[in-house]
């Protein structure tokens, strides 16, 4: 990509991105060093960034949002730990770096995981005692945490999971495939940008354009994924292509076809840009990052 902005928000999350992992007694030591591991892989660190960017867009101080951008890279980053686990999705390489569990064990990827997710809400929880003066920053960030909270759980990311899972090697409709995905993978992204959009002070009608705006991007954002491991190269994306019809897997382009995928990627990504054209300028960098994710080659 070469959105100036996104790259604004990636480097400020690339440099707190360990900050708020807790102190461990150093006879547990092995379980940081695996979630330290994942988390220091790389990545687009693309739902933190939206997070900051969503904050910033509604008037918020984006230093103030930095431990629930984190929160939700630290959510991200576990589900990954999980998804490569043999149970799940059985990957070797993740980001380009052998996945945790080919690294420390099946059991200490498992701890990692839990590790990570409990630490996303052990940082928010933090932050949210300082502000118990203030009824209205207070509330804000409660309600930021509560975005992040459901779109990680059984309403959201969890429930996609399980539903991907269940519908390896069968022939899915198109309403369980948008099912699985919108919750697969775009619900954290909407909890992100919902997040951040609370920690801005976001009204009402900002809140319902970002979240239009988010479900249209992440549902894109996973169809251009689907469509990647048909066509993407290993080198390029830091993992192995292919894997989705190996297992068996529910995607866009192997129900519909690469051709019909692309058409709906190209409308999804249509679809985000305009809700947000009531904003003009002011909405660039949200525009240009859903047209930079529709063409990535990673």
């Amino acid at each position: 990509m070469d959105n100036i902005d996104f790259y604004k928000y990636k480097d400020i999350v690339e440099l707190h991105i360990l900050d708020f992992l807790p102190e461990v007694d150093h006879k547990s030591i092995t379980v940081y060093e695996a979630m330290k591991y994942s988390l220091s892989a790389g990545g687009k660190r693309l739902r933190p960034s939206l997070l900051l960017a969503s904050c910033e867009f509604a008037g918020g101080d984006i230093n103030n949002a930095i431990p629930y951008a984190c929160a939700a890279e630290y959510i991200h980053t576990y589900s990954l730990i999980h998804d490569d686990l043999p149970a799940m999705d059985n990957d070797d390489i993740r980001r380009g770096l052998p996945t945790n569990h080919k690294v420390y064990g099946e059991a200490t990827a498992i701890l990692a995981g839990d590790g990570l997710l409990t630490s996303a809400f052990e940082a928010m929880n933090k932050d949210m005692l300082l502000y118990f003066d203030s009824d209205i920053q207070l509330k804000r960030r409660v309600k930021a945490s509560y975005e992040l909270a459901k779109g990680a759980g059984c309403r959201g990311m969890v429930a996609g999971q399980i539903a991907d899972i269940e519908a390896e090697n069968k022939q899915c409709s198109k309403e369980m495939l948008d099912y699985i995905n919108i919750n697969k993978t775009a619900a954290l992204i909407v909890a992100s940008i919902r997040a951040g959009a609370h920690l801005g002070g976001a009204n009402e009608k900002m809140l319902r354009d970002l979240t239009g705006y988010a479900e249209f991007l992440g549902l894109a954002f996973q169809i251009k994924d689907d469509i990647l491991d048909v066509t993407g190269v290993e080198t390029d994306m830091g993992k192995k292509s292919g894997g989705d019809k190996s297992k068996n897997k529910s995607t866009y382009p192997g129900c519909y076809g690469l051709d019909a995928s692309r058409n709906r990627l190209k409308e999804l990504t249509e679809n985000a840009i305009t809700v947000l054209e009531p904003y003009y300028d002011e909405a660039e960098f949200f525009t240009k990052l859903a047209n930079e994710l529709s063409v990535r080659i990673k």
